[in-house]
């Protein structure tokens, strides 16, 4: 399954609170329980003023559905073609 990293431009998301954020985590697992089991959210990353999205989905369509059901900003929608870490200079 392909997996996507989601810009999304929050301004000051690098200030939500832990009871903001876990909100947010609702309402995206509350869309995702509706949308099935073919897309998944595996982690975020909140910056000063972006949140990176990490997901496993069948295509950028079911993404953007996702973040139209919840309300969420999917500013740039980038497809992963490979992974790269440290073992990968063995």
């Amino acid at each position: 399954m392909p997996k996507f990293i989601i810009e999304r431009d929050i301004a000051d998301a690098g200030s939500l609170t832990n009871d903001e954020l876990q909100g947010i985590s609702q309402k995206s697992c509350d869309v995702l329980k509706k949308l099935g089991t073919e897309i998944q959210w595996l982690e975020s990353y909140v910056t000063k003023d972006k949140v990176y999205c990490v997901y496993i989905a069948p295509n950028e369509e079911l993404i953007k559905e996702h973040a139209k059901e919840g309300g969420f900003p999917a500013n740039k929608i980038s497809a992963v073609k490979k992974t790269i870490d440290p073992t990968t200079s063995e």
